[in-house]
């Protein structure tokens, strides 16, 4: 969880809830990475869980793509992750790879 100060200086609890379809995502990038080598999937996760962790600060000011998603591109991986904002809470829909078509991504987020 994360916190944000208002403009009257009050903290916010930002809370980041990982769906069951990103949650699968991420673990599809771990299998890919790790069988690339050992301990690239672990460093996968890592650097993933780090940019989402992130959200707790950072949500909200992303660009909107396909059907009203945020993307967050990923600082150290070609992966975006998609979610949306609703009250004090961060949704992430979906971690997925950048160099697949983007017709396969719209579809994916149900964009289409």
């Amino acid at each position: 969880m994360g916190y944000r100060k208002k403009a009257n200086q009050e903290i916010h609890v930002v809370k980041i809830r990982i769906l069951d379809d990103a949650v699968q995502d991420l673990i599809e990038g771990f299998r890919f990475y790790e069988k690339l080598e050992p301990g690239l999937g672990t460093y996968f996760t890592d650097s993933l869980f780090s940019d989402i962790d992130s959200l707790s600060i950072y949500g909200g000011i992303h660009p909107i793509y396909f059907n009203g998603y945020l993307r967050m591109l990923s600082k150290r991986f070609p992966f975006a992750i998609y979610y949306k904002t609703v009250d004090q809470e961060v949704l992430v829909y979906a971690v997925l790879d950048c160099r697949r078509s983007p017709a396969w991504t719209r579809g994916r987020l149900g964009a289409e």
